[in-house]
């Protein structure tokens, strides 16, 4: 069936500082879909999440993980395989809940399946390794025989296993076995009875060092099958480990691809929005060519502007020069005007002075006019 999504939210994604530890670097520009994914081929839980085409969080939920709310809207969980910590901001408390909720119910889960796997393997192994063992022990050319008894029964020899036993079972199969007491039969049948057991008492010393000659090679075979024992665990070790780093790449691999669908809506949508950026860019060239033509046009006017800068700069002081020069002819104005005023009250006490001569002129006048009318 594939990766499908169960469970999907959005939040700020941060990942920690991996040269401090302890401050937080955002991996998103903004809020993005983060989906909890199950691999039924696998009998995995992820946590998935895309930005365009760039996966900035895969992690496999493992039984030892565990997410802690460090906030309100905030919380966190550590991914060992991926030598990081995953920190999320929500926009609320209540999806900040609903995904601890998941995570713990994804986590038991994925316990659960973990024990059965192990379980499954445990009972995979265990024959597997005992066919192996007898492939290896046991000879290709196994000697089987059967014994007659004097009423034509047939018997069947001694068990595989016995030979695989102890030593004391081994060396019970070396030993000769006496041959069963023939039972009673009629005085008239005495004679065969005797032929018979002679005949199967030959045949069973020749089966009986048939069967030493293969006790011994299978003793050889079982100390070879031991001392590669070892040798075939480091083996297996290794495999393990090869087997979770191509299992590890799978699933990076398979996050990509088991997205193909939402893949190929995003190239869609990506496609689209490239069509629209191309076009705002051609607008913003466009409009960048008439910043440069205004650019042109301010760069002449800056020039123009300096010019008349420093011409101003020159009228300025020229200003202030005949500002200081007004301020003197200002002050010279005000002290001839100071001078006119003391003139002209020189001139009224003069006028008055001389009208007053001049009453008394006329005065003098009048009494010398009349002097004169009376002499």
């Amino acid at each position: 069936m594939g990766e499908q999504p169960i469970f999907s939210t959005r939040a700020h994604i941060f990942q920690i500082d991996p040269t401090t530890k302890k401050n937080w670097l955002a991996t998103s520009k903004q809020a993005v879909t983060v989906s909890y994914f199950f691999d039924s081929t696998r009998n995995v839980y992820r946590i998935i999440s895309l930005e365009g085409s760039k996966a900035i969080i895969n992690s496999t939920i493992t039984p030892n993980m565990t997410f802690t709310k460090t906030s309100q809207k905030f919380g966190q969980w550590a991914d060992s395989r991926a030598n990081t910590v995953y920190g999320l901001g929500f926009s609320s408390e209540s999806q900040l809940s609903k995904f601890a909720e998941k995570f713990a119910e994804f986590k038991e889960a994925a316990r659960l399946a973990k024990e059965k796997s192990h379980e499954k393997m445990e009972l995979t192994s265990t024959p597997s390794q005992g066919g192996t063992l007898r492939g290896n022990i046991l000879p290709t050319n196994k000697p089987v025989f059967k014994k007659e008894s004097t009423s034509g029964a047939r018997q069947s020899p001694l068990p595989p296993d016995s030979v695989n036993g102890t030593e004391d079972e081994r060396a019970t199969v070396d030993r000769p076995q006496p041959p069963e007491p023939p039972r009673a039969e009629p005085p008239h049948n005495a004679l065969t009875f005797s032929h018979s057991s002679s005949s199967i008492g030959k045949h069973l010393e020749a089966e009986l060092a048939a069967l030493k000659g293969n006790n011994a090679k299978l003793t050889a075979a079982l100390l070879e099958s031991t001392a590669n024992v070892k040798q075939w665990k480091q083996q297996l070790a290794a495999y393990q480990e090869e087997a979770e780093r191509l299992h590890k790449r799978v699933t990076e691999l398979e996050c990509v691809s088991g997205q193909s669908t939402a893949v190929k809506s995003e190239k869609t949508e990506l496609n689209r929005t490239i069509e629209e950026l191309e076009a705002s860019l051609k607008a913003k060239e466009d409009e960048l060519e008439c910043l440069k033509a205004e650019m042109q046009s301010a760069n002449q006017f800056q020039s123009q502007r300096d010019s008349l800068a420093q011409k101003l700069q020159v009228v300025e002081r020229r200003n202030e020069a005949l500002e200081a020069q007004l301020g003197e002819l200002a002050q010279r104005v005000e002290s001839q005007r100071r001078e006119r005023e003391l003139f002209r009250q020189s001139l009224r006490s003069l006028l008055q002075l001389l009208d007053g001569k001049i009453f008394e002129l006329n005065e003098l006048r009048e009494a010398l006019a009349k002097l004169l009318e009376c002499s």
